[in-house]
């Protein structure tokens, strides 16, 4: 199951993105926000975030105005690996190398339709392990200092 969540600044692109996944057949919990109101990101970071660390969903899309402040908000939570994308081959490689549970974007500076390719790339990319994984260790090695 994928989670998804955005603030006021990403409504819009979730709503888009949700249809997509909807309709290609993934299974979606949305997390908020159901209007285009005014809210703070880290209040929908925390629930998507919680979801996959304790295993309710598999991954995660998380969308605020750029991208930038939730993914740091999402960072903060033990076992998260979220990235912002802002392009496909970035959003493959965040999923080959550092085996990102959760992808990152700008619902007011990435377009819909690019926005869908950069989940397609994501969610189609596997984690190469090997050495890469030594990485994941030192990461998780990080968490808890």
């Amino acid at each position: 199951m994928i989670a998804i969540g955005s603030d006021h600044g990403g409504f819009e692109l979730k709503e888009e993105i949700k249809k997509y996944l909807t309709e290609k057949g993934y299974e979606v919990k949305d997390f908020g926000v159901a209007t285009p109101d005014s809210v703070d990101y880290p209040d929908i970071a925390h629930p998507v975030c919680s979801s996959i660390v304790n295993g309710e969903c598999d991954r995660g899309i998380l969308i605020c105005g750029t991208g930038i402040g939730i993914s740091i908000a999402a960072n903060k939570v033990k076992g998260i690996r979220a990235a912002l994308c802002g392009d496909c081959y970035s959003a493959k490689m965040t999923k080959e190398h550092n085996n990102a549970n959760v992808i990152a974007l700008g619902g007011r500076v990435t377009g819909p339709g690019l926005a869908i390719e950069i989940v397609e790339a994501w969610l189609g990319a596997e984690f190469q392990g090997g050495r890469h994984q030594g990485r994941i260790d030192k990461i998780h090695a990080l968490e808890g200092k």
